[in-house]
């Protein structure tokens, strides 16, 4: 379809799509950095999408029934940024298109979820949306299965690139998704034949329409510039009982005479000359960020166009009973029943009786049977490690097409996917969802997990077999390093408890945070109680806190965290019997250590004594409680990891990179002769 065709053809839809083109190629050429050659090519196919197809109502962004509209080509932010103005969503306005890619400005480089209403997930990272997309359509079935298709039923889109199904994660979440037939999830792909580097035949030569039907999806194709096309494509998926990929063949840069079908439109602005050329040939008279009333009035009607079936909606809502509703707004607003921490609180204090001697991946279990049985939204999974990562509890059922109430998802080994996924759901709202592995391979669930963070979503990474202590499996399965990559990443809760008591308020922490992930970091390997005396707080919500006090004058504080505590505890009783005042600190958790104040982080980390840290890992980031929060660098060490694992077991592991009792002494012994 060419321009010209467009202007004598479909003159309504040309204007309209062209307000989005033209404030794309105005907001990028003003920021002087930016993608316009994307949204001047998916202008056509958004444009019938929001016109035709997308259940949304723009006065009201957070609809629950809404469909969702993922931009996975996230470089094309201008073009979700333009239509959000255009439709009149609150809270975005002209003057946040003229400062694209500002400082401070909400029109961020790439859509950032909280920052704009009507934006779903952040993107940018490519392949993440598309894997959030499934996420989202995979809530959508659990929560209509729950809730009835008068409550819930949406359809998600998703608006990929080239760059997206390139990516890896591309295919871990297409071939998940195809095994679940997740039928109301459409993909529109820019088939634009360009990135960075050039043409894409320069780098692949995949058929994409092929690969998805494959996997299980059903393929479409359409002009990607005629409108008509473009309606009979998305109408043919819809009806689709498969998921749906839509090849849309479009031009990027559409209409301008140097750059189209370049990669010089892909990633930096068209430049003035260039510009008003463009202006010429699309017959645009207006000047930059300026949209005739009448145009921004008929894309208005478009954000209007759902109002009578969200004003639908809430009648059948307004149907349920009082019960159903409280528990609607409850699940949906992230918030647990009042007596969670009551019955969590019953476990603890049945565990401080029996004492149990279990792996805190089984700890985790006992746990998380209770919880899946008080709070019917959570959703568990794991990646193809459910024996291992004891996620799954009595009850839950297999989550597939045959069982749409299911709420255990077996992911299959895609860590990386997974990650993403349970993003989508976890954006979607409604569901809590917690998945596992082994925490080395939190390496493969790295790009998903920092969005978790990035995002402030309460997703929750169940990862088994967090040290040497895993044994035989050898360095290759053997974490060292990981533990200091997940506490570097900013708005995480890296929780490695040391018992049974300690994992149980991990759980209870991480479901009553709603704005932050956490991870477990759980042991293979057996470990006793060590929270002997019961109490009803929350100990592991301070970060750290005094496990054992010393008997004599205290002169060593010993610092551990997970399955080390019990070492700790083994070298104080050794030490107090010599005389010498060990106090044990129990550190689950250092970012809610962080938040403590000042003086409660002074009282449990008092200036004098030495200090040892214990840990089945690297050193960095002790250095902190070590040398930091009044201590001395002459007088504290750090016991641990400073190379990779070896194979063999645990407890031979353990003397071999001497994380001993003994060797905490001769330490001790050391720092208090200098």
């Amino acid at each position: 379809m060419t321009i010209n065709n467009l202007k004598d053809n479909y003159l309504d839809h040309w204007q309209k799509a062209l307000a989005v083109r033209m404030l794309s190629i105005d907001a990028v050429q003003q920021a002087n950095s930016g993608h316009p050659g994307m949204p001047m090519g998916m202008a056509d196919v958004a444009t019938v999408l929001f016109q035709n197809h997308l259940k949304f109502d723009s006065s009201n962004p957070e609809w629950h029934d809404r469909d969702r509209f993922i931009l996975s080509a996230g470089h094309g932010s201008m073009l979700l940024y333009s239509i959000l103005y255009l439709t009149g969503y609150p809270g975005i306005t002209i003057d946040d298109i003229t400062k694209f890619r500002q400082t401070h400005s909400i029109t961020a480089g790439h859509p950032e979820y909280r920052y704009i209403r009507g934006i779903e997930t952040t993107t940018g990272p490519l392949g993440q949306g598309l894997a959030n997309a499934v996420g989202f359509a995979l809530a959508e079935r659990l929560l209509n299965a729950q809730w009835g298709k008068n409550i819930v039923n949406h359809r998600t889109y998703a608006l990929v690139g080239d760059g997206c199904l390139m990516e890896g994660l591309s295919q871990e979440a297409i071939t998940f998704a195809g095994k679940q037939q997740l039928d109301k999830l459409i993909v529109l792909w820019d088939d634009n034949g360009i990135t960075i580097d050039g043409e894409v035949s320069k780098s692949c030569i995949t058929n994409q329409p092929q690969r998805f039907e494959s996997s299980g999806w059903d393929a479409f194709k359409c002009d990607g510039h005629n409108p008509d096309s473009i309606d009979r494509a998305i109408t043919k998926a819809k009806k689709s009982p498969r998921p749906s990929l839509i090849q849309c063949k479009t031009h990027i840069g559409f209409g301008s005479q140097t750059k189209q079908d370049k990669a010089s439109a892909h990633g930096s602005p068209l430049g003035e000359e260039e510009i008003s050329k463009i202006r010429e040939i699309y017959g645009w008279e207006y000047p930059p960020f300026e949209i005739p009333k009448n145009l921004k009035i008929k894309w208005e009607k478009i954000g209007a166009r759902s109002r009578t079936l969200r004003e639908d909606w809430e009648k059948h809502f307004s149907k349920l009973s009082s019960s159903k509703k409280q528990r609607f707004e409850r699940v949906f607003n992230g918030q647990v029943p009042s007596n969670f921490s009551k019955k969590l609180n019953a476990l603890k204090k049945e565990m401080a009786l029996v004492q149990p001697n279990i792996a805190s991946r089984k700890s985790s279990e006992l746990t998380l049977k209770l919880i899946n049985k008080i709070l019917p939204e959570t959703i568990g999974g794991s990646a193809d490690l459910t024996g291992s990562n004891n996620t799954l509890t009595e009850g839950l059922g297999t989550s597939d097409p045959s069982n749409p109430n299911g709420r255990y998802i077996y992911y299959g080994i895609r860590e990386h996917g997974m990650a993403a996924i349970m993003n989508g759901i976890a954006l979607h709202c409604g569901l809590i969802p917690y998945g596992g592995t082994f925490m080395v391979f939190s390496d493969y669930a790295r790009g998903g997990m920092r969005l978790s963070a990035l995002m402030g979503l309460r997703v929750i990474y169940v990862m088994t077999h967090d040290s040497i202590g895993l044994g035989e499996d050898g360095p290759t399965h053997q974490p060292v390093e990981h533990l200091a990559m997940l506490r570097a990443t900013p708005n995480t809760f890296m929780f490695r408890p040391a018992d049974t008591i300690e994992t149980i308020e991990a759980w209870e922490t991480a479901i009553t945070t709603v704005g932050t992930p956490s991870v477990l970091a759980l042991s293979r390997q057996n470990l006793p109680t060590v929270r002997l005396k019961h109490t009803t707080k929350n100990l592991v919500s301070k970060g750290a806190y005094i496990l054992n006090e010393s008997k004599n004058k205290r002169r060593v504080l010993l610092l551990a965290s997970g399955s080390e505590v019990t070492i700790a505890l083994s070298a104080q009783e050794k030490l107090e019997s010599m005389g010498i005042g060990v106090r044990v600190v129990s550190m689950p958790c250092w970012e809610l250590f962080e938040k403590q104040d000042a003086l409660y982080r002074k009282r449990v980390l008092p200036s004098g004594p030495i200090r040892i840290a214990i840990e089945a890992g690297v050193q960095q980031g002790w250095e902190k409680w070590l040398f930091g929060e009044r201590g001395n660098p002459r007088k504290a060490a750090f016991i641990g990891m400073n190379r990779f694992g070896a194979s063999g077991p645990a407890e031979e592991l353990y003397k071999d990179f001497k994380i001993t009792p003994q060797a905490i002494l001769e330490k001790v012994e050391e720092l208090l002769s200098n």
